[in-house]
C-alpha cells in the first residue's frame, strides 16, 4: 500500500462533478493539482480537496475497523488506531507483536505477517475467533515506506455477529439432521429377524454431516412355514420428510407381507399407497420371498438396483429381470421373477449410495460391487463390511448407504442333522387320511421327536389333510419340515379358496379343524400358490 497514491473516498466528503474545459470528467482524482476550483452544482464556486488535506493518522483513526501498523522482521508496533485500542487495549509503540499482542497469536497473525514481509503480497484470514469470543476477518497489507526492513498494515473487521449467526445456522442444521437420522434409525428394524434357514446382516450409514439423511430402508419379515420376505428400498429426497415417507412405506410392506401375497402383488399395493402418501416422493423397492423348499428367491423390483447372488464357487449373478418403474408412478403392472439361492450362496440387496458415483455410470458401480462380492467370504456382517470397504464407503461418504446380506448356509455334519424334509403325494379317496397319519407318525419318530410332539404333529396332519380332502381339489401334497427351531407341517391342493377360522356351533359336525390347529400349534396360516391353489400350514416351536 502506498499512502501517497491512496484515493479512498471518506465518509462525510462530497464528490463533485469536476469537468475539464471540454466538459469531460477526469479519469481519477490524482489528476487534480493540490487545489482546483470548479463550479459547484448550484452554480457557486466549489473546491475539490487534495489527498494531502487528509493526515494519515487522522484517516486511520476514524476507520471503524481495527488498524495496526507494524514494521521490521520482529513486527514492532508503530501505530494502533482507536478501534484497536477499544477492542484489545493500548499497545506501546516499539514493542513486538509477539510480546504485547496476545490477540495476534489467537488470530494466527504471526506467521501471516512473516508471509507478507517475504512475499510482498496481501494475505487474509477469515472469521478467526479470539479467547474473549470475538471473531475477526484480518487482512495484512505490505506498506511501501522509508524503512528498508518493511512494514505491514493490519486491518481487522469485527465479524462476531456474522460468525455467531453462522454458528447458530450450523447448529440448527445439525439438530435438523440429528432429528432426521434419529427418525430414520428408529424406523429401521432395531434387530433383524433371523430365519431358521438363512443368516442375515444389514448395515445402514447416513451421509456426511452437511448432507441431510435420506430415506433408505430394509427389512426382514418371517412369513411362516419357513418362508422369509426380504425388502430394501430408497425414498428419493432428503430430510425428515423422506424419512417419514420411508417409515409409512416400511409399515405398509410389513402389513402387506402378512397377507402372504406374491411379490408383484405386494409392489402393486405399495405403488398405489406411495402415490397417495406423496405423489412428489418417488421411491424404489425390491421385495423378495425365500422358500427353503424351493431353493430360490422369488422377487419383484420397482425401479431398484438388481439383487446380486454369489454362488459357492465365487460366481456372481444379477437378478435383473422383473423390474418395473419406481413406486408412486402408477399405471404399471408389476411382475415377479426368480433367482436360484442354493445352499452356500449369498444374496446382496443394496441402495444406490453404495454404487453410485459422480462422473461414473451406475452400471460401472454395480459391476464393481459384483467383483467385490465374488471374493467376499465370511459371515454376513463380515461380507457387509468388506463390500463397504471395497466400494470406498467411509464416514465422509456423501450419500446414504443401506446393504442387506443374506446367506443360505451349506450345512453338513451334526448341523445338517437338525434340518430334514419329507413329502407325500396325496391321491385322494378314503385311504388318504390314514395314509397321511401313518406317514407323519413314521417321519416324526425317525426324527426322534418326543411322544407328546409326535402326537400333536399327527393330529395337526390329520386335520390339515381332512380339511384339504373336504374343501380342496387335487393335486394334494403333504410336506413335513424340521429345522433347528421348529417343526413345520404343510398341505397344498389345487383349490384357491383360503380357509378361515370360525366358531363351530354345538350341533355342527364340521368347522373345528382350523380351531384345533390354532389351539395346539405355535402358529398357522395359509396362502395362495403361484400356479393356482393354496397351501395351509402350521408350526410347532421346538424346546431346547
Amino acid at each position: 500500500m502506498n499512502f501517497t497514491r491512496w484515493s479512498a473516498r471518506l465518509p462525510g466528503t462530497q464528490r463533485r462533478a469536476a469537468r475539464d474545459g471540454d466538459g469531460s470528467v477526469p479519469a481519477a482524482r490524482g489528476e487534480y493539482g493540490p487545489r482546483q476550483e470548479h463550479p459547484a452544482e448550484d452554480g457557486g464556486p466549489g473546491e475539490v480537496p487534495a489527498l494531502e488535506d487528509f493526515p494519515v493518522r487522522e484517516l486511520l483513526g476514524r476507520l471503524p475497523g481495527l488498524v495496526a501498523l507494524v514494521y521490521g522482521p520482529e513486527h514492532r508496533i508503530a501505530y494502533v488506531n482507536e478501534a484497536y485500542v477499544s477492542a484489545f487495549g493500548p499497545r506501546p509503540a516499539g514493542a513486538t507483536v509477539a510480546a504485547t499482542c496476545p490477540e495476534a497469536e489467537e488470530l494466527g497473525l504471526l506467521p501471516l505477517l512473516d508471509q507478507v514481509l517475504r512475499s510482498g503480497r496481501t494475505r487474509t484470514v477469515k472469521s478467526r475467533r479470539t479467547a474473549d469470543g470475538g471473531s475477526y476477518t484480518v487482512t495484512c497489507l505490505p506498506v511501501d515506506g522509508p524503512r528498508p526492513d518493511g512494514a505491514v498494515l493490519v486491518h481487522a473487521a469485527d465479524v462476531t455477529d456474522h460468525a455467531d449467526a453462522a454458528e447458530r445456522l450450523r447448529a440448527s442444521e445439525r439438530r435438523h439432521r440429528e432429528t432426521a437420522v434419529t427418525l430414520q434409525r428408529s424406523l429401521l428394524p432395531q434387530e433383524l429377524e433371523q430365519p431358521d434357514d438363512l443368516r442375515i446382516a444389514a448395515t445402514y450409514q447416513p451421509g456426511v454431516a452437511d448432507a441431510a439423511v435420506g430415506g433408505d430402508w430394509y427389512d426382514v419379515i418371517t412369513l411362516g412355514a419357513g418362508r422369509t420376505a426380504l425388502v430394501i428400498g430408497d425414498v428419493m429426497g432428503r430430510g425428515v420428510r423422506a424419512a417419514a415417507v420411508m417409515g409409512q412405506l416400511r409399515t405398509a410392506v410389513r402389513a402387506y407381507a402378512r397377507l402372504d401375497l406374491p411379490p408383484h402383488e405386494v409392489l402393486q399395493l405399495l405403488d398405489g399407497l406411495a402415490a397417495e402418501i406423496d405423489a412428489s416422493q418417488i421411491a424404489t423397492c425390491v421385495y423378495a420371498v425365500h422358500d427353503p423348499n424351493e431353493g430360490k428367491l422369488v422377487y419383484a423390483s420397482a425401479g431398484h438396483l438388481p439383487i446380486l447372488v454369489r454362488d459357492q464357487d465365487g460366481t456372481v449373478r444379477k437378478a435383473d429381470g422383473a423390474t418395473g418403474p419406481p413406486l408412486g408412478t402408477g399405471g404399471w403392472l408389476h411382475s415377479s421373477g426368480s433367482v436360484a439361492l442354493p445352499p452356500g450362496s449369498t444374496a446382496v440387496f443394496y441402495t444406490d449410495g453404495l454404487v453410485e458415483r459422480r462422473r461414473e455410470d451406475i452400471d460401472e458401480g454395480v459391476d464393481a460391487l459384483a467383483r467385490a462380492l465374488s471374493g467376499a467370504t465370511g459371515t454376513p456382517q463380515v461380507v457387509c463390511d468388506r463390500l463397504l470397504r471395497a466400494l470406498g464407503v467411509t464416514a465422509e461418504h456423501d450419500d446414504d448407504v443401506a446393504v442387506l446380506v443374506v446367506q443360505h448356509p451349506a450345512r453338513d455334519g451334526a448341523d445338517a442333522e437338525l434340518f430334514h424334509n419329507a413329502a407325500l403325494e396325496l391321491l385322494g379317496g378314503v385311504e388318504a387320511a390314514p395314509r397321511a397319519r401313518a406317514f407323519a407318525s413314521g417321519v416324526l419318530s425317525s426324527w426322534r421327536f418326543p411322544v407328546e410332539l409326535r402326537d400333536l404333529g399327527v393330529l395337526a396332519t390329520s386335520e390339515l389333510v381332512g380339511n384339504s380332502l373336504q374343501h380342496g381339489t387335487p393335486p394334494m401334497r403333504l410336506r413335513l419340515r424340521r429345522t433347528d427351531r421348529r417343526l413345520i407341517i404343510e398341505v397344498t391342493d389345487g383349490d384357491d379358496h383360503l380357509p378361515r377360522r370360525r366358531r363351530a356351533e354345538t350341533e355342527d359336525e364340521a368347522g373345528r379343524g382350523i380351531s384345533i390347529i390354532a389351539t395346539i400349534a405355535s402358529s398357522w396360516g395359509s396362502r395362495r400358490t403361484p400356479g393356482g391353489g393354496k397351501a395351509v400350514w402350521c408350526e410347532f416351536a421346538l424346546r431346547d
